[in-house]
């Protein structure tokens, strides 16, 4: 179940980021951060929704930050 929580997610992230063309830096970097965040909240909370998208959450604020 694990793996086929992040493989979907991974698959999912380079999906929407492969449309990520007109986004400026820091938006490129706060998606990024998103995706990373939430592969590592599943991975760490054996694919629990809650664990993924608190992931995703932490990982955008962090994107966010560093795109600055």
């Amino acid at each position: 179940m694990k793996k086929t929580v992040v493989v979907l997610l991974i698959a999912g992230g380079l999906l929407a980021l492969s449309g990520c063309k007109n986004l400026s830096e820091q938006e490129k970097d706060t998606a990024i951060g998103a995706e990373l965040g939430a592969i590592s909240g599943a991975i760490l909370t054996d694919g629990s929704g809650l664990g993924t998208v608190g992931g995703a959450a932490v990982g955008g604020i962090i994107g966010n930050e560093a795109g600055k």
